[in-house]
């Protein structure tokens, strides 16, 4: 597995994630549209954000985006000054589910903030997700 910053080339397949949260979306059919590659172009130039995937090899085909999720580092007074995280648009592959990914994207994103100093981590979530909030 490999967790990093997502590039351009990723974007499909985040889009892909975030399209259907109960089946597999082919990031070969998804549409990148202008307003989706302006928003990644601000998260990538913005030092305050970053898009991150996990992904692992599939068979010799290149990487394979298995999930994502949006960190936001907020500046705070509280907390003695230390920023904080602020972790959405996390999903995982459908099929993958169930296998401890969800939990290793969190647990890698919350060192990630750590890394940064962060003093605190925070979670947005759509109310409709109630899969994921058990999850959460």
């Amino acid at each position: 597995m490999i967790f990093r910053e997502a590039t351009r080339q990723d974007l499909p397949a985040v889009l892909a994630l975030l399209a259907d949260e109960d089946s597999v979306v082919d990031p070969a059919g998804v549409a990148v549209g202008g307003a989706h590659e302006r928003a990644f172009a601000a998260i990538e130039a913005d030092p305050r954000n970053e898009m991150l995937v996990l992904t692992d090899r599939a068979d010799g085909a290149g990487e394979v985006v298995l999930g994502c999720l949006q960190l936001t580092y907020i500046p705070g007074l509280g907390q003695n000054g230390q920023e904080r995280a602020l972790v959405e648009a996390v999903r995982i592959r459908a099929d993958r589910r169930g296998g401890g990914l969800g939990a290793e994207l969190m647990r890698l994103a919350a060192e990630r903030a750590r890394g940064r100093g962060c003093g605190l981590v925070q979670l947005t979530s759509n109310k409709r997700r109630t899969a994921a909030h058990r999850f959460y």
